[in-house]
């Protein structure tokens, strides 16, 4: 496990260093930071002037060198839109899109279980047609439009809750709502289809015929043999949703994330912003996998990890 571990660590800093990489090249490519920090009226010996200042007049080779060099001490120079540290603007908002994150996607995964595998026990049933009709509804709903809705429904009309904006308890509510309906969705199916194709295995039948209960079959058989696919896939909602997901959340809501953020850098330009939140992104979905990998032995011993 030892080795593993040290293994998977070290690719995870060539992914990191790679992704890095590309947006340090997309972002030299595509738009100037100059154009748009400075006014239309701004002579050519300041802009000239600017440019030195934030490093964009030497060669390229020689930019990415000394970007590699304070990325390793996680400096990533001064925001352009902030004017503070880059990495200070990341780890005050880091926190933000976390709470988020467990909030909504944590809602998503405590509820899945029980409702995919309630549609799987009956299946055809009233409650199983309900369940997948709901959560087809849930796939099929754009993120922005369900959130829009829910600040309509509840802040709008009722004005039970805020619309936006972070500080409270109540915050939390209509954003996580919005963040945990694709990934319930999703989940939901996935433990629908994996409990009906566990439940219908040789096995089952013959616990049955010995007369097992039937919540004893779904807690120790049922679960403990879709565990790792859930798994799989609940790590995977919590990676789509740092990769981009919550972007759509936040913006609708006003939430101060990492994803808001992230567009509010590329709208202006802000290079040295936008690096940061990728290279710490990136290392969140590093450790991510890692953990993965790990609850998998735990859960199933029978699992090589080597």
């Amino acid at each position: 496990m030892g080795s593993y571990i040290v293994r998977r660590l070290w690719q995870g800093i060539l992914v990191v260093l790679a992704v890095t990489t590309i947006v340090f090249v997309v972002t030299r490519l595509v738009g100037n930071p100059v154009d748009i920090m400075l006014p239309l009226s701004a002579t050519t010996e300041q802009r000239a002037a600017f440019a030195h200042q934030i490093g964009l007049d030497r060669p390229i080779l020689e930019q990415f060198g000394t970007f590699v060099w304070d990325a390793i001490h996680l400096d990533f120079g001064d925001s352009l839109w902030q004017r503070r540290a880059a990495m200070e603007v990341v780890l005050e908002r880091l926190p933000n899109t976390l709470l988020l994150l467990v909030s909504g996607i944590g809602t998503a995964i405590v509820l899945s279980l029980p409702l995919g595998t309630i549609a799987a026990l009956r299946p055809g049933g009233i409650v199983d047609r309900l369940i997948v009709g709901l959560g087809l509804l849930g796939l099929s709903l754009p993120q922005f439009w369900v959130g829009l809705m829910l600040i309509i429904t509840f802040s709008v009309v009722f004005g039970l809750l805020p619309t936006s904006g972070i500080g409270t308890p109540a915050h939390i509510i209509l954003p996580s709502i919005a963040m945990a309906l694709p990934s319930l969705a999703r989940l939901s199916m996935l433990v629908r289809s994996a409990m009906l194709d566990e439940l219908n295995k040789q096995y089952i039948q013959t616990a049955r015929a010995k007369g097992m209960p039937l919540h004893r079959i779904v807690t120790v058989h049922g679960f403990r043999n879709i565990l790792a696919g859930f798994l799989t896939m609940s790590g995977w909602e919590v990676i789509y949703a740092l990769a981009g997901f919550s972007v759509v959340v936040e913006t609708v809501f006003a939430w101060p994330g990492l994803g808001q953020t992230a567009l509010q850098a590329i709208q202006r330009s802000d290079l040295f912003l936008l690096q940061a939140i990728v290279f710490c992104v990136a290392i969140l979905i590093v450790l991510i996998n890692l953990a993965l990998d790990i609850i998998y032995k735990l859960v199933d011993p029978r699992i090589d990890l080597n």
